[in-house]
């Protein structure tokens, strides 16, 4: 496929899907992260021939950062050193792309193990800085998940703690970068307002409450679920936070 096509769907498809953060915590605090994109909706309405009538070759690759950044290693030897120790930190990342014109499928799964959920609050962070490095390029070399703007420039940081009796997510929002995010999104209101921002959280103890009362448990109550229209996660990061109170 087109490196120039598969940039496109990138970009346009975070308008037209489904993301879902999904995180598995275990008994000693290590666990996963996925960032799930799903984005058949956008390609169920594409045509099947999309680019100069030409039949585009399915894709399902999966891929470590780490492989990615060795490719990149004379390019990223050449910024500054916190621009490379940022980037660094997403070598334990894997990216998981699958995209399919016939089946309509187009679907990508960002994942890690961590040591403790401290270590995620700065994954989009970190993301951005490969965004600078292919900034104002046609195609994204560096950074395989595409155009992340919606997604990073949002003014907040996501902060994540968990102490084995309480869980709890936290966008500590900039209040003037939120402002610049709304102008430059606002346009795009109606679009977002039609994806979805999924929360999915599995924990090792049942929970006693959550603070959302959106929450949706499983049956064992180890398992939350908390959905929101893109549009929050966009203008209203706080709205996606929440505190967990585990049973004894």
């Amino acid at each position: 496929m087109k490196k120039s096509l598969l940039y496109l769907l990138l970009t346009v498809a975070f308008s037209s899907c489904t993301f879902t953060e999904e995180i598995t915590i275990h008994t000693d605090g290590t666990g996963k992260y996925n960032l799930n994109i799903d984005g058949s909706a956008l390609m169920a309405m594409m045509p099947q021939d999309s680019v100069g009538g030409k039949k585009e070759k399915p894709i399902d690759s999966t891929f470590s950062f780490k492989q990615l950044f060795e490719e990149k290693k004379d390019s990223i030897s050449k910024l500054p050193k916190a621009q490379q120790e940022k980037i660094k930190k997403m070598e334990k990342f894997n990216l998981r792309m699958l995209m399919n014109n016939e089946t309509k499928k187009f679907f990508f799964a960002f994942d890690t193990d961590f040591k403790s959920v401290s270590e995620l609050e700065d994954v989009m962070d970190n993301m951005s800085e490969m965004q600078k490095m292919n900034k104002g390029a046609k195609e994204t070399s560096l950074n395989p998940m595409g155009n992340l703007n919606v997604l990073e420039n949002n003014g907040s940081k996501i902060k994540y703690a968990y102490d084995g009796k309480k869980f709890s997510r936290k966008a500590i929002v900039d209040k003037v970068a939120l402002k610049k995010a709304k102008d430059s999104t606002d346009s795009y209101k109606m679009i977002f307002e039609s994806s979805k921002y999924i929360l999915k959280y599995h924990f090792p103890k049942a929970v006693k409450s959550v603070s959302n009362k959106t929450a949706l448990f499983s049956e064992d109550r180890k398992t939350i679920t908390i959905e929101h229209a893109f549009n929050e996660y966009v203008h209203e990061p706080e709205k996606l936070n929440f505190e967990v109170v585990f049973q004894k």
